[in-house]
């Protein structure tokens, strides 16, 4: 389909009628004879007195061509456009944090994979984070490890292999032995106020109580709250836990709770999928959609087609006024 962006350019194909309505017409002088007795020469011929300057008509074939360039020459000023079918592009339509604790607990080998195979939580957490993020296409997904402080690993993106590789880099006591879980999510808290989505998830896999944030994890959660950011807290290992690497399950349950969340709690491999294939459902990946239509300038075409009929119709006009002149001397 043919679009214009300036239609209202076609107003212009009034203009040669509006000039030639209030511009009196040109007039080009002749060859005369002066003689005393002009009266009486023009009582014995009958003739009529006329100006001694003519106006030129054209012809209409010069007529027709003028016109038609005049045409060509406005349509190019209204900007033809050639508009395809609609494209629909998905994006981003939620950011989805995920702060991941690499205290050294984490390095504890309580985990089995499907092969009964032993390995420690962070290893049984980077597994089930791969297929959790391969199923987040909607999603730009970022990335905090937190141990004695928090740190961002990953900024928000969409890129998926780039945040899994990041993601493998992260090693257990890479950011301390201790678990500042506070302070992670105050750290996403101002990420999340820089991002444009009001779709804002934060999920928190920790092995651990707080044990060194300068933000309490409750205060830290009740500003999330208010910055529309909810919060999945998944506690892994062994609640039997004792002193500080005890599981705290009720600051992580009112943490999920005061921002609209949900809690879960791993014991092992299984329980570690199943925590985020709930996640999975409750969050499902959101997209935006958005249509347009591609557009190709086409104003190059009636400008060529301009300089085609001019290349033709010129010399023409040009050679048939030479051979009219020649027949006129002879």
């Amino acid at each position: 389909m043919i679009e214009f962006a300036l239609p209202w350019a076609f107003a212009l194909l009034a203009l040669p009628f509006l000039v030639r309505w209030l511009s009196p017409p040109h007039r080009e002088s002749q060859d005369s004879l002066q003689v005393p007795y002009f009266q009486r020469l023009v009582l014995l011929s009958g003739e009529t007195p006329r100006s001694g300057a003519s106006v030129l008509r054209r012809r209409r074939i010069q007529a027709l061509f003028s016109m038609l360039a005049w045409c060509l020459l406005v349509v190019a000023a209204a900007q033809p456009e050639w508009v395809g079918e609609p494209i629909n592009v998905e994006k981003s339509a939620r950011d989805l944090m995920l702060a991941l604790d690499l205290s050294g607990s984490m390095d504890a080998r309580d985990f089995s994979n499907a092969e009964g195979e032993q390995k420690n939580r962070l290893s049984a957490a980077k597994a089930v984070l791969r297929d959790f993020a391969a199923q987040r296409e909607g999603d730009r997904l970022g990335l905090i490890v937190f141990g004695n402080a928090a740190y961002l690993q990953a900024p928000f993106t969409d890129d998926i292999p780039t945040w899994l590789t990041l993601l493998d880099e992260s090693e257990v006591a890479m950011a301390g032995q201790s678990t500042a879980l506070g302070d992670a999510i105050g750290l996403a808290i101002s990420l999340f106020q820089s991002s444009e989505t009001s779709n804002r998830v934060l999920i928190v896999l920790t092995d651990g109580n707080d044990t060194g944030s300068r933000v309490p994890p409750i205060d830290a959660a009740t500003i999330a709250a208010t910055n529309n950011v909810t919060i999945y807290t998944v506690a892994v290992g062994d609640p039997s836990t004792i002193g500080e690497e005890a599981l705290d399950l009720e600051t992580l349950n009112a943490i999920a709770d005061l921002t609209q969340g949900a809690s879960f709690q791993a014991l092992d491999s299984e329980g570690l999928q199943m925590a985020y294939d709930e996640i999975n459902r409750l969050e499902p990946a959101k997209y935006d959609s958005l249509s347009y239509r591609p557009r190709s300038s086409l104003f190059h075409v009636p400008l060529a087609c301009f300089a085609i009929l001019c290349l033709v119709a010129l010399p023409l006009f040009a050679l048939r006024g030479w051979r009219r002149q020649k027949t006129v001397r002879v």
